[in-house]
Protein backbone atom coordinates (compact mmCIF):
# COMPACT_ATOMS: atom_id res chain seq x y z
CA UNK A 1 0.00 0.00 0.00
CA UNK A 2 1.46 3.34 -1.07
CA UNK A 3 1.79 6.25 1.34
CA UNK A 4 1.88 9.81 0.04
CA UNK A 5 3.59 12.53 2.10
CA UNK A 6 3.15 16.30 1.89
CA UNK A 7 3.89 19.33 4.04
CA UNK A 8 1.43 22.20 4.43
CA UNK A 9 2.25 25.61 5.89
CA UNK A 10 0.42 28.73 7.09
CA UNK A 11 1.93 31.60 9.15
CA UNK A 12 4.28 29.75 11.56
CA UNK A 13 2.26 26.51 11.59
CA UNK A 14 3.44 23.36 9.81
CA UNK A 15 1.41 20.23 9.06
CA UNK A 16 3.04 16.96 8.02
CA UNK A 17 0.48 14.80 6.21
CA UNK A 18 0.62 11.10 5.31
CA UNK A 19 -2.17 9.97 2.98
CA UNK A 20 -2.95 6.30 2.28
CA UNK A 21 -5.88 4.69 0.44
CA UNK A 22 -8.27 3.59 3.19
CA UNK A 23 -11.58 4.15 4.95
CA UNK A 24 -11.74 7.92 5.55
CA UNK A 25 -10.22 8.00 9.05
CA UNK A 26 -8.40 11.19 9.98
CA UNK A 27 -5.86 11.20 12.85
CA UNK A 28 -4.17 14.49 13.76
CA UNK A 29 -1.59 14.50 16.57
CA UNK A 30 -2.95 11.12 17.74
CA UNK A 31 -6.55 12.42 17.96
CA UNK A 32 -9.55 12.32 15.65
CA UNK A 33 -10.55 15.51 13.84
CA UNK A 34 -13.46 16.04 16.27
CA UNK A 35 -11.22 15.63 19.34
CA UNK A 36 -8.49 17.83 17.86
CA UNK A 37 -10.69 20.80 16.82
CA UNK A 38 -13.51 20.35 19.33
CA UNK A 39 -16.50 22.56 18.51
CA UNK A 40 -14.86 24.59 15.72
CA UNK A 41 -17.17 23.42 12.94
CA UNK A 42 -15.99 26.04 10.43
CA UNK A 43 -12.38 24.90 10.83
CA UNK A 44 -13.39 21.24 10.50
CA UNK A 45 -15.18 22.07 7.24
CA UNK A 46 -12.08 23.95 6.06
CA UNK A 47 -9.88 20.90 6.74
CA UNK A 48 -12.31 18.56 4.92
CA UNK A 49 -12.70 20.90 1.90
CA UNK A 50 -10.00 19.36 -0.37
CA UNK A 51 -11.31 15.85 0.36
CA UNK A 52 -14.91 16.84 -0.39
CA UNK A 53 -13.90 18.65 -3.59
CA UNK A 54 -12.14 15.53 -4.91
CA UNK A 55 -14.77 13.11 -3.47
CA UNK A 56 -12.09 11.28 -1.43
CA UNK A 57 -13.66 11.78 2.03
CA UNK A 58 -14.35 8.05 2.48
CA UNK A 59 -11.57 6.77 0.19
CA UNK A 60 -8.35 7.88 1.92
CA UNK A 61 -6.94 7.69 5.44
CA UNK A 62 -5.01 10.68 6.75
CA UNK A 63 -2.42 10.72 9.51
CA UNK A 64 -1.01 14.16 10.32
CA UNK A 65 1.13 15.99 12.86
CA UNK A 66 0.92 19.74 13.34
CA UNK A 67 3.25 22.10 15.15
CA UNK A 68 3.67 25.85 15.61
CA UNK A 69 1.11 28.63 15.43
CA UNK A 70 -2.42 28.44 16.82
CA UNK A 71 -5.20 25.97 16.07
CA UNK A 72 -6.62 28.10 13.23
CA UNK A 73 -3.27 28.39 11.43
CA UNK A 74 -2.66 24.68 12.05
CA UNK A 75 -6.03 23.87 10.47
CA UNK A 76 -5.10 25.96 7.41
CA UNK A 77 -1.69 24.28 7.24
CA UNK A 78 -3.42 20.89 7.44
CA UNK A 79 -5.77 21.87 4.58
CA UNK A 80 -2.74 22.86 2.49
CA UNK A 81 -0.93 19.61 3.35
CA UNK A 82 -3.96 17.46 2.47
CA UNK A 83 -4.28 19.30 -0.86
CA UNK A 84 -0.62 18.66 -1.72
CA UNK A 85 -0.86 15.00 -0.66
CA UNK A 86 -3.98 14.52 -2.82
CA UNK A 87 -2.12 15.95 -5.82
CA UNK A 88 0.73 13.50 -5.14
CA UNK A 89 -1.83 10.66 -4.87
CA UNK A 90 -3.65 11.60 -8.10
CA UNK A 91 -2.13 14.38 -10.29
CA UNK A 92 -5.48 14.96 -12.08
CA UNK A 93 -6.92 16.37 -8.79
CA UNK A 94 -4.88 19.55 -9.40
CA UNK A 95 -7.42 20.66 -12.03
CA UNK A 96 -10.16 20.49 -9.37
CA UNK A 97 -8.19 22.00 -6.46
CA UNK A 98 -6.37 24.85 -8.24
CA UNK A 99 -9.49 26.89 -9.23
CA UNK A 100 -10.69 26.65 -5.61
CA UNK A 101 -7.48 28.35 -4.45
CA UNK A 102 -6.38 25.39 -2.33
CA UNK A 103 -3.02 24.77 -4.03
CA UNK A 104 -1.57 28.21 -3.24
CA UNK A 105 0.13 28.64 0.14
CA UNK A 106 -1.22 31.65 2.03
CA UNK A 107 2.05 33.59 2.40
CA UNK A 108 0.78 36.25 4.83
CA UNK A 109 2.83 36.34 8.03
CA UNK A 110 3.03 38.75 10.96
CA UNK A 111 5.04 41.88 10.19
CA UNK A 112 8.07 42.48 12.39
CA UNK A 113 8.09 45.18 15.09
CA UNK A 114 10.06 48.32 14.17
CA UNK A 115 12.15 50.39 16.61
CA UNK A 116 10.36 53.45 18.00
CA UNK A 117 6.95 51.86 17.39
CA UNK A 118 4.66 50.00 19.79
CA UNK A 119 3.86 47.29 17.23
CA UNK A 120 4.77 46.92 13.56
CA UNK A 121 3.13 50.24 12.57
CA UNK A 122 1.39 51.56 15.70
CA UNK A 123 3.10 54.72 16.98
CA UNK A 124 3.27 55.72 20.64
CA UNK A 125 0.51 58.07 21.75
CA UNK A 126 1.28 61.72 20.93
CA UNK A 127 1.39 64.18 23.81
CA UNK A 128 1.47 67.91 23.03
CA UNK A 129 2.50 68.89 26.55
Amino acid sequence: MATFYATGKRKTAIAKVWLTPGNGAMVINGKTLDEWLGGHEALKMKVRLPLEATKQLEAVTIKATTLGGGYSAQADALKHGITRALMEYEPSFRAILKPMGLVTRDSRVVERKKPGKRKARRSPQFSKR
